[in-house]
Parts: C-alpha cells; sequence; structure tokens
C-alpha cells in the first residue's frame, strides 16, 4: 500500500458536483493498493497514520498526532499511485490491485482508521470520478509504503 498524507487546513471530495466528505483540520490521504498487499499492511500504516506527529505543538515544533489536535480523516482510493514508469513515459499499473481485491482492502483500511480514530471518517466513492479540494497546512505532506517502511 502506498499513501500520501496531506496535512490540511480543510478538505471535501465533491462526486457529480455534489460534496460526498468534507473535513476541516486534518489528513486527506490518498491511498494506493497493490497486488500483494494484506490485512498486515492495513494494519502497520492505520497504525503509523494516527500516531505521525505532523501538527505542530504550542512551540511551532512538529509534535502532534492527528488525535491529539482532534483532526479528521478524509481517505481517497488512488490507483495511480501504483503507477510503473520505468520502462516508458506512459505508466503502467500492472502492480495495483485488481478491483475485486482492491475495494474490500479499501474498505478494511477506512475501517482501521475509524476504529484507531475513534469516530467515523470521510471516504471518496471507488472507481468514482471525484473532485478533490484541499488546503495543504504548511505544506506538510507525507508518503508511505508499506513495502518500504522508511
Amino acid at each position: 500500500m502506498r499513501i500520501v498524507v496531506q496535512r490540511v487546513s480543510r478538505a471535501q471530495v465533491s462526486i457529480e458536483g455534489k460534496v460526498h466528505s468534507s473535513i476541516g483540520k486534518g489528513y486527506l490521504i490518498l491511498l494506493g493498493i497493490g497486488s500483494d498487499d494484506t490485512e498486515e499492511d492495513i494494519t502497520w500504516l492505520a497504525q503509523k497514520v494516527v500516531k505521525l506527529r505532523i501538527f505542530d505543538d504550542a512551540n511551532g515544533v512538529m509534535n502532534l498526532s492527528i488525535q491529539d489536535v482532534g483532526g479528521d480523516i478524509i481517505v481517497v482510493s488512488q490507483f495511480t499511485l501504483m503507477a510503473n514508469y520505468k520502462k516508458n513515459n506512459r505508466p503502467s499499473w500492472i502492480k495495483a490491485a485488481p478491483h475485486d481485491i482492491s475495494v474490500p482492502l479499501y474498505e478494511r483500511f477506512c475501517e482501521a482508521l475509524s476504529k484507531a480514530m475513534g469516530k467515523p471518517i470521510g471516504t471518496g466513492e471507488f472507481g468514482a470520478n471525484m473532485k478533490v479540494e484541499l488546503v495543504n497546512d504548511g505544506p506538510v505532506t507525507i508518503c508511505m509504503d508499506t513495502k518500504n517502511k522508511e
């Protein structure tokens, strides 16, 4: 699994001109799912996200987690994060999980985050043409890959 975590002051996802999810302070997470991803990836990643300390404390140091600041999360499925562009200029998505694997893993990742946060999280709609708006706070953007745990 690959994610892009963006610290936001606000974000929203619209589908067909209607707001599907919106948040104030928190994270907008773009999620790419690979064909070799498992429940272990979900568990590791969900815990890493909620414990990630990228909000400023009283001294202006990134030392607080999303739970510490009472933030919210929106997760948007984005298979293009699994792009392979090594051989050509036209990306290949051969490493992206097929629909029958990725939908359940996306849903389980969202459930794991919701459980870890102790409240509902916002989502996109898997496979929909979404319009994602955000105000990146900082900007602060963190990339994570469960196959490359840096």
